[in-house]
């Protein structure tokens, strides 16, 4: 759409000229492409509401160092980085 805006198209026009076919039809086949990447965004989406799937692995485990730490940190506590240990 921005090359048939520099190529002076009118815009909210149902007819245009021929001269500006080709651009037309590339603009045209990328709203189809958004529309689609829509659905299947959508799809995607009520899918992972529908399916309870089981996480496989947990990001939060308890022994990561970050629920070690008070909340909020203080800045600039530490001379070298803390090591984790099991």
């Amino acid at each position: 759409q921005h090359f048939l805006g520099l190529a002076g198209m009118p815009r909210r026009y149902s007819d245009y000229p021929d001269n500006f076919m080709s651009w037309n039809i590339l603009s045209s086949f990328g709203s189809y492409i958004s529309l689609l990447s829509l659905m299947m965004m959508m799809m995607i989406i009520w899918e992972s509401f529908i399916n309870q799937r089981m996480v496989i692995f947990s990001l939060n485990m308890p022994s990561s160092i970050e629920w070690l730490q008070n909340l909020p940190p203080a800045e600039h506590s530490y001379n070298e980085l803390p090591i984790l240990s099991n």
